[in-house]
């Protein structure tokens, strides 16, 4: 951890979960967020809130593809009144959904042809959002990190 601030929330849970149908009847394979992560690690992943990208409110430090789908931590920075808002709705309970922002590389129709099966996609951000596009998208766990000393 590279160092936190007064009221830095760390946050995780799972941003998308494979074989699980979102609310645009979308279903991501397994695998298909591998290639991103190799080439951008969490680094390269934004954190917004409602998928603003004016308003980045903190970092990820971990994202991994497991057995479940896209799982994610990091952190809300108190560096903004938007981070600090986000925060205080975390906490409360308010707010909880976790959202991808991507474009598809690589998808294919399902043996039905009702459904879209993202192989690959190229992975730009995770938002914290009020209605996720997977419902099941969710923080699972959060604690307020204590400040370090400078």
């Amino acid at each position: 951890m590279e160092g936190s601030f007064q009221g830095d929330l760390q946050i995780e849970g799972y941003a998308s979960l494979f074989w699980t149908r979102d609310l645009n009847d979308d279903v991501t394979a397994a695998g298909a967020f591998a290639a991103s992560l190799r080439r951008t690690g969490p680094e390269g992943l934004r954190m917004l809130h409602q998928h603003d990208s004016r308003a980045p409110i903190g970092v990820w430090d971990l994202a991994k593809e497991d057995h479940r789908g896209l799982f994610v931590r990091g952190r809300i920075l108190g560096l903004t009144p938007e981070a600090r808002l986000c925060a205080a709705l975390v906490r409360a309970g308010a707010l909880d959904g976790l959202s991808i922002g991507f474009r598809t590389l690589k998808a294919r129709a399902d043996d039905s042809g009702r459904l879209r099966v993202l192989t690959e996609v190229e992975l730009w951000e995770v938002s914290i959002v009020t209605f996720p596009m997977l419902p099941q998208a969710r923080i699972s766990q959060f604690q307020t990190l204590q400040p370090q000393a400078a």
